[in-house]
């Protein structure tokens, strides 16, 4: 048994749950590298685990933003359950100290990756729904999302929605973004992300995802035009 295994109890205490099936939470944070049977990996819980998060969180902001319209609404939730809160999150909680993985993984940097942290964030939420129901997944979920709601009250408003209403302002053709290099390992690439927009100087940018690197070239074509 792994280090890993033998300190979920001091995972399922950071989550407020205590386990009425503790194999169900091992199984949220076993990689499919460590588990020869691929059913019996994170995968399936993170495929539940997504639904029970967006679930919640539309439910919360609902209630929380009780006068705003749904397309305000709408992009808080996306800024909620995107990739990088979920790591974000996951980071908090130290999950990555309680994957396992087969040793080449750990080797690699699997237990910092934010693309295996946010998916099996996503799994030990899943778990928490199958063993404790909703409310068990509403407690952990709200009390750590909810530090991230507040950090900034209006609804967020990306690089690319801002570069797209820019060059729409001016009757412009819009933004078009190509991804020009991948690199780095499977587990960890870094995608280079170049955008145009008539007129003006093409500009890149570096990201742990196609999305990042769109936003970061995104948020670096403003600079440029307000420069």
């Amino acid at each position: 048994m792994s280090e890993a295994e033998r300190d979920l109890g001091g995972l399922a205490e950071t989550l407020g749950h205590t386990f009425n099936h503790p194999d169900i939470l091992r199984r949220a944070v076993t990689h499919a590298s460590a588990e020869p049977r691929a059913w019996n990996a994170y995968e399936r819980l993170e495929f539940l685990g997504d639904r029970v998060i967006a679930l919640i969180l539309a439910e919360h902001l609902l209630d929380r933003f009780p006068h705003e319209r749904e397309g305000s609404i709408a992009k808080r939730h996306v800024s909620l359950v995107r990739r990088e809160t979920l790591a974000e999150v996951a980071h908090n909680i130290e999950l990555g100290r309680y994957l396992i993985i087969s040793r080449g993984e750990a080797e690699a940097g699997a237990r910092a990756s934010d693309t295996i942290l946010s998916d099996a964030m996503e799994a030990v939420i899943g778990a928490l729904y199958l063993d404790g129901g909703l409310e068990a997944a509403r407690r952990f979920i709200l009390r750590y999302w909810n530090p991230v709601l507040e950090l900034d009250r209006r609804p967020p408003q990306d690089p690319k929605t801002s570069l797209q209403e820019w060059a729409q302002g001016r009757r412009l053709p819009l933004p078009i973004y190509a991804t020009v290099a991948q690199t780095g390992p499977a587990h960890a690439p870094e995608f280079t992300v170049e955008v145009r927009v008539e007129g003006q100087v093409p500009q890149r940018a570096v990201g742990k995802s196609k999305r990042l690197a769109e936003q970061s070239a995104a948020a670096a074509m403003l600079g440029a035009i307000a420069e």
